[in-house]
């Protein structure tokens, strides 16, 4: 197929690539920068000049396309409520792309848009319309594109990581090397869904290929790693102390991460492991933090 990637240059785009061309697939990988476009083009994929600001150049890129994979978002979180708009609007706009074809459409998400409530793990067969994360916006563009007859799937998320980013744990790092401290909250019980880079790329090869409308795929190796380990290895990689912060100061300590530092975020991946035939293989988020470099 002729794969239209948005986010092509990112850290799961970068990955997705090469997952792509390996199998056979064209990329016509979307670009802001010019070095961006020189990347794309020495991996072996078509450059396609666009923006997240410009839904019109976005849908002029899935045009020509066999199927189309949005990874795009800006993770500017001090514009988040806006930002998650803006993605509403470009996955209409690759909507529009396509409809009236059967050309497939995967979106991304967050697991936590799966949320079975009562402390169970997100599932992929739970939307939950009415979750307080703003990116609730993008899966509900989704349901309004398969409601127009548009083939459209959404990819939700953990804390995808390798030795170089892992998700929120790459931010919540820059607060703790600010703070001094590594925090978690209360007993640090609560635990993270996580998946390693490499597994949720092949995902994302698997579910294009599949090009089942309405399916929601979650890209989870680990149901839950907890908050306390995930804080005390980065303690220990930042040569710092991990501290327990009670709830009424986690606004203090974690600025605008707040929302999420004692957030339970534990999903399940056993119909997508079931549909798809896809067992991950990478390394654990611990394994992976313990063997990143922190200088």
């Amino acid at each position: 197929m002729r794969i239209f990637l948005t986010g092509a240059t990112g850290f799961i785009g970068s990955a997705l690539v090469p997952e792509l061309l390996d199998a056979g697939h064209q990329v016509v990988g979307m670009t802001r920068s010019e070095d961006g476009a020189r990347r794309l083009a020495a991996a072996g994929a078509e450059p396609h000049h666009g923006t997240l600001e410009d839904p019109a150049g976005i849908r002029r890129g899935a045009e020509g396309a066999d199927a189309v994979i949005h990874t795009a978002f800006d993770h500017d979180f001090s514009r988040f409520v806006e930002n998650c708009e803006k993605d509403r609007r470009v996955i209409g706009a690759l909507g529009e792309a396509l409809k009236g074809s059967d050309r497939p459409l995967l979106i991304t998400s967050g697991i936590g848009m799966g949320g079975a409530g009562h402390g169970r793990p997100a599932r992929e067969d739970v939307f939950d319309d009415s979750h307080p994360n703003p990116r609730v916006a993008s899966e509900r563009a989704a349901n309004a594109l398969l409601d127009a007859g548009v083939n459209v799937a959404v990819m939700r998320l953990p804390q995808v990581h390798d030795t170089r980013k892992q998700g929120l744990i790459t931010p919540l790092i820059a607060i703790f090397r600010e703070k001094g401290v590594a925090a978690y909250v209360g007993e640090g019980r609560s635990r993270w869904a996580a998946g390693h880079l490499g597994d949720v790329a092949r995902l994302y090869r698997l579910a294009i290929e599949r090009k089942e409308p309405g399916a929601r795929y979650h890209a989870v190796g680990e149901e839950g790693v907890e908050m306390r380990t995930i804080v005390e290895t980065l303690a220990r990689g930042l040569k710092i102390e991990a501290i327990s912060v009670p709830p009424d100061k986690v606004a203090e300590q974690f600025g605008w991460m707040a929302i999420f530092a004692g957030m339970d975020m534990t999903a399940s991946s056993a119909w997508t492991q079931a549909e798809l035939g896809w067992h991950p293989t990478g390394p654990g988020l611990i394994a992976d933090l313990e063997a990143m470099r922190y200088a």
